[in-house]
């Protein structure tokens, strides 16, 4: 809501008189709000959004523009976007009722043109974003994307910020050496576990496999540090099934470096290696 002001001037004979100050108030017929879906992201990532808009008066307003700056934001004099629109992901919604999708323009920022709110009634926009390489990842991270609508004289906007997540974000590999083995030979399973997310686990990740076929007379090291069963790992050699203990697996948290003219943010994963031999 607006304020504006007025004064009267009022001349007579050389004689000047000024009025109060009268002050006005003009109600916002359009108000806009959005809402993330997600409240955290992390790298490789879909973020969706809502954005809803009212009309509150008595006529349909037509041919709006409604703008999304996808989070962009400064950084050393060049402007970086850690978003990226999903392409025909935008529905659009009049008075809860899904309609045709207007002009949807993608980019460094995602513009929808040539659309109605209907008198007394509603749009609303749904769509789907994914982070990209510019995305910040370090610990506190924000997104803030702005979004603003114009038309009919009217220039109206809602803020939307999500949080990097601050949990990891584990991934674990497996591989086999050598390859052939002979039967009754010494056989390695390397297990690679890597963090690209800002926080290490220090507790609470167990690896579990079942070897098959059934390798005995293991042993197992992690981070080169021997593991002894019964303390550190259970092995059933009739099963073939291996349990880490649910304290035994630590990874580092990732580290970022962002290029200050690119913007490009680099990864380097936290990394622990198990490593488990036996004769099959």
């Amino acid at each position: 809501m607006a304020q504006f002001t007025n004064q009267a001037q009022l001349t007579y004979n050389n004689t000047v008189a000024v009025s109060n100050l009268a002050i006005g108030e003009i109600q916002d017929v359009l108000s806009v709000t959005k809402t993330a879906v997600n409240e955290v992201y992390t790298a490789n990532d879909s973020v969706s959004y809502v954005i809803n808009i009212i009309n509150s008066g008595n006529t349909d307003l037509t041919n709006l523009t409604l703008t999304d700056d996808l989070g962009a934001y400064a950084l050393n004099a060049n402007t970086f976007v850690p978003l990226t629109y999903s392409e025909n992901s935008l529905r659009y919604f009049r008075n809860n009722v899904l309609q045709p999708t207007p002009t949807v323009t993608g980019g460094d920022s995602l513009t929808v043109t040539g659309f109605t709110v209907p008198a007394g009634g509603s749009a609303t926009f749904v769509y789907e974003t994914h982070t990209n390489e510019f995305t910040p990842l370090q610990p506190n991270s924000v997104i803030t994307n702005t979004a603003t609508l114009t038309g009919n004289l009217t220039t109206v906007s809602a803020q939307e910020t999500i949080n990097v997540s601050t949990e990891p974000d584990l991934s674990i590999s497996k591989s086999i050496s050598p390859i052939p083995v002979m039967e009754n030979g010494t056989v390695t399973y390397t297990f690679v576990i890597q963090n690209t997310g800002n926080t290490a686990v220090t507790s609470g990740a167990v690896i579990t496999d079942t070897f098959n076929p059934i390798i005995s007379n293991i042993t197992a090291t992690f981070n080169d540090t021997p593991w002894v069963q019964g303390v550190d790992y259970s092995y059933d050699q009739s099963t073939g099934v291996f349990i880490s203990g649910s304290d035994r697996v630590t990874v580092e948290a990732a580290s970022y470096d962002q290029d200050k003219t690119k913007g490009v943010v680099s990864v380097t994963p936290g990394t622990s290696t198990l490593v488990i031999t036996g004769i099959i």
